[in-house]
């Protein structure tokens, strides 16, 4: 067993225009001040980290991590979500993820294909030269149109659709290999790795690959009924990242799983801060523990209700009291005995 690193936040949904989350200097200082111990970093974001500096130069990953050590905080991972997401996008949504690429390739489909490739590559290779062993990142999707079967999907659909998949990820899990890094994709809604059964089917297509891992995040589970306590006991080996983010799924006789295309407030799934939702935490602390999880419990704060600056203190003070500092000896060593390969048979009778 080890002992759950922590707290660390995600940077992403706190950066901003405004002091103090435009700058590096200021954003891991007002982290610390929020006691939290880690920051994830949002790779593509030009105001916290020059990605294509940080590829190449250890000298600058070097003074990116001081910074960080000075205001009292470690980098614990870097992500790509928005660029892993423009590896795979389906026509449908085109327009709507464009807005995530540089403005030099978008309305060029297989421009931003390329761009967004690099850059999953430019991140892996910081990764490598800030000394961390995971990023995190979406898989994109082809086939998440197709998602509910009506008409019914005609065969070989997803096959293919999952074929090509693996075809773009496994040169970018070649390199995460080359550099010591996980690839670990957030299973999520919107994704074509949106749960196990989907999480299996590109590890198949890509023979297993040290590389291909996970990052657990219970809320989007939740939001699916899908036992996300099991999900651990299935797939401990493969989860190497963990966000600690809440949800709650409440039914009613209107709206369900879909919840209606009502806004996030009257949606009947929605995301709460840590503490505020239906998510089971000390169970899941105990089982990552249990299961000897070696990375940090990451904050990503997305709630509806609550302002985001209170959030994130209040989810560092959560994570706090849900880490378990493992123990050393077993609770009843008081009571032992002593035993030996003699004293063992005669107990026994033989």
């Amino acid at each position: 067993m080890k002992t759950i690193k922590g707290p660390a936040i995600f940077l992403a949904q706190f950066a901003g225009g405004e002091a103090p989350f435009n700058n590096w200097a200021t954003i891991t200082r007002w982290a610390a001040d929020c006691r939290y111990a880690g920051v994830q970093v949002p790779s593509w974001d030009a105001r916290l980290i020059d990605l294509a500096l940080a590829a190449e130069s250890k000298d600058y990953c070097d003074t990116f991590k001081g910074v960080a050590a000075e205001n009292g905080v470690q980098v614990t991972e870097l992500s790509t979500h928005l660029q892993g997401q423009l590896v795979a996008v389906h026509p449908a949504y085109d327009t709507a993820f464009d807005g995530f690429a540089h403005p030099s390739v978008r309305g060029n489909s297989r421009a931003r294909q390329e761009w967004a490739v690099d850059q999953v590559v430019m991140a892996l290779r910081a990764s490598r030269n800030l000394g961390l062993k995971a990023m995190a990142s979406f898989s994109g999707a082809l086939a998440w149109p197709y998602v509910y079967p009506w008409p019914q999907r005609p065969a070989g659909l997803i096959e293919t659709a999952f074929d090509e998949l693996a075809r773009r990820w496994r040169p970018l899990l070649d390199e995460a290999d080359a550099c010591g890094v996980d690839i670990c994709f957030e299973i999520h809604p919107g994704e074509d790795l949106f749960d196990g059964t989907t999480f299996e089917l590109f590890l198949d297509r890509v023979q297993g690959h040290v590389r291909a891992n996970m990052l657990y995040d219970p809320s989007h589970y939740v939001l699916q009924h899908l036992d996300y306590l099991e999900h651990i006991d299935i797939y401990h080996d493969r989860i190497r990242m963990f966000h600690v983010k809440d949800a709650e799924l409440n039914p009613t006789g209107r709206q369900g799983v879909y919840s209606g295309y009502a806004p996030w407030v009257a949606r009947a799934g929605r995301f709460r801060s840590p503490g505020d939702g239906q998510v089971d935490f000390s169970a899941i602390f105990s089982k990552l523990t249990a299961h000897g999880f070696n990375g940090w419990a990451v904050v990503e704060w997305e709630c509806c209700l609550k302002h985001p600056e209170d959030g994130a203190r209040d989810g560092a003070a959560f994570v706090r009291n849900h880490i378990i500092r493992v123990t050393e000896k077993a609770f009843d060593d008081f009571a032992g005995s002593g035993a030996d390969e003699a004293a063992n048979r005669r107990m026994l009778g033989i």
